[in-house]
């Protein structure tokens, strides 16, 4: 099984995590198994950015984003040419590193 690795977050992962997942879970229900408690105020239907990530290693091997959830992204904090909506990126054959966002755009629920 693939390997993720999760760099340190000041709130939702402080220490770093590294654990498996099965190829065609999304990213987001990975990280929520492993009790990173990625937001994802549109339960995970590709209507909001609040499950963005940086892809750091591994970005290729998940596949080409559906054009909404680009022009989703078009609206993510921090967005980087390896962001991807979590909740849409599905694990592959290759390890991922994942850096989650400092920030979320979530007016319901802004933290700083």
């Amino acid at each position: 099984m693939p390997q993720i690795v999760v760099l340190p977050h000041p709130t939702l992962c402080p220490q770093g995590s590294v654990f498996e997942a099965p190829k065609g879970m999304s990213v987001c229900d990975a990280l929520l198994e492993n009790d990173i408690e990625i937001e994802h105020a549109c339960e995970k239907s590709c209507a909001c950015t609040t499950c963005h990530v940086i892809v750091r290693e591994g970005f290729d091997s998940l596949g080409e984003p559906a054009e909404k959830e680009e022009d989703l992204l078009d609206m993510a904090w921090g967005l980087e040419a390896n962001s991807r909506l979590s909740c849409q990126a599905l694990v592959d054959d290759q390890d991922l590193v994942i850096e989650l966002p400092k920030y979320t755009i979530n007016h319901a629920r802004e933290e700083h």
